[in-house]
């Protein structure tokens, strides 16, 4: 992979701030034109660096703050991709791995509280081809920082 210049590096340092920064605004900050940022951005995206932007959202001000580890053994390993299909298509399961050890899958739910995370736990208990699950309820999420991560990421290219 090509490595990425300074430019490179204080354009995406901006970004991983702010997604919403105005091209002409880092152009500005950088002492460069729009252009330039338009360019090495599109360029970024073509390499695969970057992919879209994203939305964050404070669910606890939506009503969502209960979160819950859902641990999911499932009845054969060649189903795992089918369960994830059924899995997709339930709203608040928002992230799912398929993982070795103990589970086959383990998945991140949201939910209003502990009445509406058991029916999605109970749907998942549902999906055919899963023999039972197993959750864990977080009391704090703590750390929910990607952005240092890929300021690191960043620097070492």
């Amino acid at each position: 992979m090509k490595k990425l210049d300074d430019v490179d590096r204080k354009i995406l340092d901006i970004l991983i701030d702010n997604t919403r920064t105005p091209f002409t605004d880092i152009a500005k900050r950088l002492l460069i034109s729009a252009g330039t940022v338009h360019v090495r951005v599109k360029k970024m995206e073509d390499l695969g660096i970057i992919k879209g932007s994203s939305l964050t959202l404070d669910y606890k001000s939506l009503g969502y703050n209960f979160i819950a580890y859902v641990g999911v053994l499932i009845d054969r390993s060649r189903r795992t991709y089918e369960i994830i299909e059924e899995l997709k298509k339930k709203p608040y399961v928002t992230v799912a791995h398929i993982t070795t050890g103990k589970y086959n899958i383990f998945c991140k739910i949201r939910a209003k509280g502990t009445e509406h995370a058991r029916e999605i736990i109970f749907s998942i208990d549902d999906v055919e081809g899963v023999l039972r699950t197993e959750t864990m309820i977080s009391l704090e999420e703590s750390i929910n920082d990607k952005k240092r991560l890929m300021k690191n990421i960043f620097q070492e290219l």
